[in-house]
């Protein structure tokens, strides 16, 4: 069984710059469907139509991410030469994505006659902004204008308020007979013999007010022969998939899991915001998130260090440039904030809506500094810690002065923006919060992983300042890390339920709610060894545990809706970090449950494509996972969450600064043998084999390149 995440859809993508409508291709009104850049819809209906009469689709795909093709044919229908029945014309439409968007039509008559007929191709724009898309509440602020160009066979609309402008021009080339424009349509006036085909190129270049995005001059057969490099997307897929780590493994299911995270990690990459050829940083997820946002890019970051170290140096440089240098209420910002959200859209041109960026996130700073420490053992370069160094500091005053905002010693939230999020940790969604009674809970609020987070980052930097040679400020960190530890031990942890409050509320009292939260607090090591074991067996409880992943809120609480976002979901990114967490615990086999119930989730999912998330329900014989039907897909945080599972089993940790790299495996039975090939940490490449025997898992490396040593060596809790 093959189960569609939401509802059948084509989507393509490339950087800023996506296309979705439904499976024959269309774009009707009053839908998310269209195509979008810079936060804005260029197009949001197209319709095709043989003298007046809709196309019937046979199939259609998406063979890469960035390309989708259309098979249709046509009803029976009567044409100035009498009766033409249905299937006698194939009409194939299809677009590849680069800057802007290139389309193929291409006609067959498989008649035994002559026909002649109109293509027609309905075309409107309406340039709203993605927020609104997202509402379905769209206002009209501008000015709209439509252009034919029948010399240059290009159709243009183009949207100005005040200075702000967006145009998409459609233009139309490589065609034996001259397109008509009117009443909306562009009109073919078509003739075919027998057996005669017939091709148009059509061009969508968006245009907006610093850039112009073009589409390729390669029809879809060039685009998509991985024989032959054509275009700078292609090359930059197949840098991509040249650069990533290879999985190998008995578990075909694993496999394919893999491969579809990679090609979809490779999808999310944003090129606007590249600085050097090789550094990209992510996209959160198409099509809500195609664009930056702090803690997404964090996390993806740190879940990818197995599959390719490198793509945090572009996510460390972008949020260090934007880093909050101001006290900006509207914008939730404070100096040394690291950034939530950025948009380009109208509404944030206009300065309607605080993503100019926005920072309302408590978690996108500590992240920031966990990264940063995280990359250094991965790549080994100081120089990237004294590059940051600044920014680190900054970050860390940030969280003694701002995220401390009443001087407890915890780390709460309370957005001050008039448009601003209410809950600014992972669970975001403003009903995600809730007492055991289901009722919410209002900010300020002290999430219980936020203090892990802010304890993980202080010992990390720590670590970082001594290699700098400043070990006042180390030993500092370490002991803010230990009294904000202690103080978390005696505030946090509920005894009567066996966990940790899922966070204070404004009266500093404990929310005893059973959450997902809780099991951050182990990845963080903030947890104390003797806890963590009633922490990891309370989360796989049948309250919390599915058999497809850990529930983001325990059935027990009235609050619990399996398809609500936050409130009794399944999330593939909880569900590897937690299982991080109970590595580091030393809970290796509750790990491997955790990477077994999401694998096993991910094989039902079309193109064994993790979705951002699915719905809370129990794994029983019969039943399937459940989609949670607004989810994004291809998402960062769930794709890359394969390759964190992958290492928590593994026990993969990087030293490169201290020449080694540490496994500590257990592999179950359902995974006996796994191989790592083209690893890469610091200068070295290695290859890393892992098997089954009996009950043991042994292990062997090569080094292919560089000077690492590879060693077994438990995880172990952090210690301040």
């Amino acid at each position: 069984m093959r189960i569609s995440i939401e509802k059948p859809i084509l989507r393509i993508n490339h950087s800023s710059t996506f296309m979705v409508t439904d499976l024959a291709g269309q774009i009707q009104p009053n839908s998310y469907f269209g195509i979008f850049s810079d936060d804005t819809r260029f197009l949001s209906y197209y319709a095709c139509y043989i003298d007046g009469h809709a196309w019937e689709r046979l199939t259609s795909t998406t063979p890469t991410y960035y390309a989708a093709r259309i098979e249709l044919t046509n009803p029976e229908f009567t044409s100035r030469d009498g009766k033409i029945p249905a299937g006698t014309l194939s009409l194939a439409i299809s677009r590849t994505v680069q800057e802007g968007v290139h389309e193929d039509l291409d006609l067959i008559n498989y008649g035994l006659a002559s026909v002649q007929f109109n293509l027609e191709i309905a075309l409107r724009s309406d340039f709203a902004d993605i927020f609104e898309v997202e509402s379905r509440q769209f206002v009209r602020r501008g000015r709209l204008e439509t252009r034919w160009d029948e010399e240059n066979n290009e159709l243009s609309t183009t949207y100005t308020n005040g200075d702000f402008f967006r145009r998409l021009t459609y233009k139309i080339s490589n065609c034996s007979c001259p397109p008509h424009f009117a009443n909306g349509r562009i009109t073919f006036e078509i003739k075919l013999q027998p057996s005669e085909t017939w091709h148009a190129c059509c061009g969508y270049t968006l245009a907006g007010n610093d850039r112009v995005r073009k589409p390729v001059n390669f029809c879809y057969e060039a685009m998509v022969d991985n024989q032959i490099i054509n275009t700078e997307v292609e090359r930059l897929y197949h840098d991509w998939l040249n650069s990533v780590t290879a999985v190998n493994s008995c578990n075909e299911a694993v496999n394919r899991l893999y491969r579809q995270s990679v090609e979809d990690i490779g999808a999310l990459r944003l090129f606007d915001y590249d600085v050097e050829p090789d550094i990209w940083l992510p996209a959160a997820g198409v099509p809500k998130f195609v664009t930056l946002f702090g803690r997404d890019s964090l996390i993806v970051s740190l879940q990818t260090t197995i599959a390719h170290a490198n793509f945090a140096r572009g996510t460390l440089k972008k949020l260090a440039q934007l880093q909050a240098t101001e006290d900006d209420d509207w914008r939730d910002a404070e100096p040394g904030k690291i950034l939530h959200e950025i948009r380009r859209g109208e509404l944030a041109y206009l300065r309607q809506v605080p993503h100019t960026p926005y920072y309302g996130t408590a978690d996108a700073t500590p992240l920031f500094l966990i990264l940063l420490h995280e990359a250094w053992k991965w790549l080994g370069d100081e120089s990237l810690l004294q590059e940051h160094r600044e920014a680190a500091l900054r970050c860390l005053e940030w969280i003694d002065r701002y995220g401390d905002r009443d001087g407890d010693g915890f780390q709460e939230y309370q957005t001050r923006s008039a448009r601003g999020i209410e809950n600014q940790g992972w669970k975001d969604s403003g009903d995600s919060i809730v007492y055991p009674d289901g009722s919410q809970v209002k900010a300020p609020i002290a999430l219980c992983e936020l203090q892990g987070y802010a304890f993980d980052a202080q010992m990390r930097m720590a670590e970082v300042f001594e290699a700098l040679g400043e070990s006042d400020r180390a030993a500092t960190l370490r002991t803010k890390a230990a009294a904000l530890q202690n103080r978390f031990e005696e505030k946090f942890w509920c005894e009567e339920l066996d966990c940790y409050a899922f966070a204070l509320d404004p009266d500093k009292q404990p929310v005893r709610s059973v959450a997902s939260n809780t099991g951050h607090c182990l990845w963080s090591g903030i947890a104390r060894p003797d806890r963590a074991a009633r922490v990891v067996q309370r989360l796989l409880q049948p309250d919390m545990w599915t058999g497809w992943g850990i529930r983001t809120l325990s059935t027990q609480n009235p609050a619990c809706n399996p398809f609500s976002y936050h409130r009794g979901s399944v999330w593939p990114h909880d569900n590897s970090i937690i299982a991080l967490g109970f590595k580091r615990y030393g809970f290796a086999l509750e790990a491997a449950q955790v990477a077994q119930g999401i694998f096993n989730a991910g094989t039902y999912f079309a193109s064994d494509r993790l979705p951002e998330l699915y719905a809370g329900i129990e794994c029983r014989p019969g039943t399937f996972p459940v989609p949670y039907l607004d989810a994004n897909v291809p998402h960062g945080w769930a794709a890359a969450s394969v390759f964190q599972l992958l290492q928590s089993m593994l026990g993969i940790q990087a030293d490169a600064p201290g020449g080694y790299l540490y496994v500590d495996p257990y592999l179950p039975d359902w995974l006996s043998d796994i191989t790592l090939s083209g690893l890469e940490v610091g200068n070295a490449i290695v290859d890393l084999k892992f098997w089954r025997e009996g009950d043991r898992t042994c292990w062997d490396a090569l080094v292919r390149s560089g000077k690492i040593e590879v060693k077994a060596k438990p995880w172990q809790p952090r210690s301040a």
